[in-house]
């Protein structure tokens, strides 16, 4: 069972599209991680972020994908990567799965 939360504490949670821009390989990880770029658009901009997705992803796939992360979290520092943003995704039996949405969206656009 997973804690209660109100719907005003849900809308809090500032949940966007962005595009990859850019992903390699974290080498500093301590667990296999990439490092990834995200483009939330102009009003947020490109953010930064980390991601246990190497399972299923290899950076080269992963530019230009759309993915939905949490923009309004404070800066978490993964080692020497300062992670701006909390990448969403889904565990499967191997890994993680990326939170993406079936359409193209633009980039920024809000989850309602």
């Amino acid at each position: 069972m997973t804690d209660t939360i109100t719907f005003d504490d849900f809308l809090k949670v500032d949940i966007r599209i962005g595009t990859i821009v850019a992903a390699e390989v974290f080498k500093e990880a301590r667990k296999p991680a990439y490092k990834m770029r995200i483009d939330f658009g102009e009003e947020i901009g490109v953010k930064k972020s980390s991601a246990q997705i190497t399972v299923h992803y290899k950076p080269e796939d992963l530019v230009g994908k759309q993915v939905a992360a949490v923009v309004n979290f404070p800066p978490r520092q993964i080692g020497p990567l300062m992670s701006e943003v909390l990448t969403l995704g889904f565990s499967d039996d191997t890994g993680i799965v990326l939170f993406s949405p079936d359409k193209p969206v633009k980039n920024g656009a809000k989850l309602h």
